[in-house]
């Protein structure tokens, strides 16, 4: 089974100092590793969560494809958020970067760009509604 067939990321970095927020864009969506399926929407959490949608093992399989550093980069336990698919299920992480700068490079390396979300035009509605639910956590400290 592939983590990823039931979880996406949203990758981010938080800037305490200067309070800016950036995500990391990947062509048109904000989605590791890849965008959620056609049709997706979202869905309340299911009343069993289970193994296949583990914050852990989604962070172990996020950090093995794309050779992040485990000690830079961290789940934020506040994010909640679930689309239904064809395939069942997707829980949506947002996993924080905890670099004192942002990691252009590394995303850059992974074949995206870090961006604020000013500048995430372009992105597909339902993702952009993800972001802002990520971005109201980030910004009050979750």
């Amino acid at each position: 089974m592939n983590v990823f067939d039931h979880n996406r990321v949203i990758l981010c970095h938080f800037d305490t100092y200067s309070a800016a927020s950036l995500f990391a864009r990947y062509g048109t969506s904000v989605m590791t590793p890849s965008p959620l399926p056609e049709g997706a929407s979202p869905v309340p959490a299911p009343s069993e969560i289970t193994e296949k949608h583990d914050p852990e093992k989604v962070m172990e399989a996020l950090i093995e494809k794309y050779d992040f550093d485990p000690a830079e980069l961290k789940i934020a336990e506040g994010f909640q958020e679930w689309m239904g698919s064809e395939s069942g299920p997707i829980r949506i992480h947002l996993a924080k970067f905890t670099t004192f700068d942002p990691p252009r490079e590394e995303i850059e390396a992974t074949g995206g760009i870090m961006k604020p979300i000013s500048e995430l035009r372009g992105t597909p509605m339902i993702e952009l509604n993800l972001l802002r639910a990520a971005f109201n956590l980030v910004m009050s400290g979750g």
